[in-house]
């Protein structure tokens, strides 16, 4: 694409740097708006200043990524009320050596389950749940949700439903499930090892510190002032106002009879009060007594029935759910459309529970849906500046897959554009040209650029936290996290992000063009 005009490059750099910028610090002292409405600017001068049309701004929203977000999202929210959350806990801390052995773990089980359920999911799903655990063990919870959120991005590498990029990779190239899996597999379990490696050694002193006693009672008690929400100071007033008033009532009544007897003689109340009274006493005991037993014994088996029902109608649902998510994972490796599977797999769901959904939808971060549509348009706005496509024409001659040199001039360019443009367009600008080019040289080497390709363009989202979807959603959902918020910094994630990106990079680049090599 050739450079467009002067005017309309400059805008377009403008509007693309004022949202980098809000995106990047959301609290600016000058324009402290935020992400989400940084991003709604970036886009909407991108349309004032006219490098898009308000038609192709709509155009630019990539609504199967936008259905597949919101999808896994609602499905993460019934998987949580199925206590998915309750066994990852269980898996987690069983047998737990420790925070570092804790640190491998979220590693380990975040890239395999990014590999089969998506990085956004897997990062939707585990962000609460590490953040519950690092509170409960008294550990600061950075090290833990950059494992997770870097962890999940290389796992994604392995397959081609594991983030869009590598999809729109698998459907251009039309490499096959297998292959692609078997060509970065083995990349994918080195670098969530020496990821792992690199954390620990980063944080090894922060993650030393030994929890005391003193710390473990409050942190118990914390955590059970954060379930003490549950209880509606309102519900339980009710309740007293309505235990006192039969008192009160009794109470009026009692003083009435007795006003009422103080006419009577000392010898009609001893002599036929009392033996009335004893009489009446006697029967009431004994009526009493029966219907006591009788309604114990009533309640006793309906408490037993309705327990038994509702374990199995609960037992029952959450069988449904976890089979109707197994159905969307089998549709997803058998290559349906992922955005319709995710949404489907939702609306199933929400059919099967059997009720108002709107508790759970309100769960859905709308914000950061919104955030991804802004982005979309401003990206789109910035790539049709021409300014990556002829910095790309310009290194193109230096970027050849069948040397060393032209793979780490390859791997920088991706890595660039990745964190400036977003990976899912630099593979849309850059893919078929990368293709053309080492397809003229064999058609191994064709497919070695496209692994290649989905690689880096992939753990280049680790090295910013604007790098990725799974970035953006890990420091989205820790920050709007009941009782345990946390907000993940840009320059906290930077200064792991970088050197994790390069060394991960380069040693998963070297055993790709090992495989194709043999």
């Amino acid at each position: 694409m050739a450079m467009a005009s002067p005017v309309k490059v400059a805008l377009g750099s403008i509007a693309f740097a004022i949202f980098w910028v809000l995106a990047v610090f959301p609290a600016v002292p000058f324009l402290p708006v935020g992400r989400t409405a940084g991003s709604l600017l970036g886009a909407m001068l991108m349309v004032i200043f006219r490098v898009l049309n308000p038609d192709q701004a709509y155009a630019a929203i990539d609504l199967p990524i936008l259905g597949l977000l919101f999808g896994t999202m609602v499905v993460s929210v019934y998987l949580e009320r199925a206590d998915m959350f309750k066994y990852l806990g269980k898996l987690l801390s069983w047998k737990n050596k420790g925070a570092k052995d804790l640190l491998f773990r979220i590693c380990l089980i975040s890239a395999i389950s990014s590999a089969l359920f998506t990085n956004d999911t897997s990062c939707v799903v585990l962000t609460e749940f590490v953040l519950k655990i690092a509170r409960q063990h008294n550990l600061p919870p950075h090290p833990f949700l950059l494992a997770l959120a870097s962890s999940s991005n290389i796992g994604s590498s392995a397959t081609p439903i594991g983030n869009p990029q590598n999809l729109v990779i698998a459907v251009q190239s039309k490499i096959s499930f297998g292959s692609f899996l078997f060509g970065i597999l083995p990349a994918m379990l080195v670098g969530v090892l020496v990821n792992a490696l690199i954390l620990l050694s980063m944080y090894w002193k922060l993650l030393s510190i030994q929890k005391d006693e003193e710390d473990a009672t409050s942190e118990v008690v914390a955590e059970e002032d954060v379930n003490s929400h549950r209880f509606s100071p309102a519900t339980m007033s009710h309740f007293s106002s309505t235990n006192g008033s039969p008192n009160v009532v009794g109470n009026n009544i009692s003083a009435e009879n007795l006003r009422n007897r103080s006419s009577m003689s000392d010898n009609e109340i001893l002599g036929v009060d009392a033996l009335e009274s004893t009489r009446n006493s006697n029967a009431s005991k004994d009526s009493m007594s029966d219907l006591s037993s009788q309604r114990n014994e009533e309640t006793i088996h309906s408490e037993e029935k309705e327990d038994k029902s509702t374990r199995w109608k609960r037992i029952l649902w959450k069988f449904c759910v976890y089979c109707v998510t197994l159905g969307m994972l089998i549709a997803l490796i058998l290559g349906m459309n992922m955005s319709w599977t995710a949404i489907t797999a939702a609306l199933a769901l929400i059919v099967l529970d059997f009720k108002d959904a709107r508790p759970c939808l309100e769960k859905v971060s709308y914000s950061l849906l919104i955030f991804f549509c802004g982005m979309f348009i401003t990206v789109d706005g910035f790539n049709k500046t021409g300014i990556p496509s002829t910095f790309w024409e310009f290194v193109e001659p230096f970027a050849q897959v069948d040397s060393a040199s032209g793979i780490a001039v390859l791997a920088v360019v991706v890595l660039v554009l990745s964190n400036l443009a977003s990976n899912v367009p630099t593979v849309l600008l850059l893919g078929a040209r990368v293709a053309a080019s080492a397809a003229m040289i064999s058609a191994a080497d064709e497919k070695k650029a496209w692994l290649i390709l989905a690689w880096v363009s992939t753990i280049a989202g680790n090295l910013s936290l604007l790098g990725s979807a799974a970035n953006l959603i890990v420091c989205e959902q820790a920050r709007r996290a009941p009782n345990l918020g946390y907000t993940l910094t840009f320059w906290n994630h930077l200064k792991f992000g970088v050197p994790s990106t390069l060394i991960v990079t380069a040693i998963g680049l070297t055993l790709i063009r090992i495989y194709m090599v043999e």
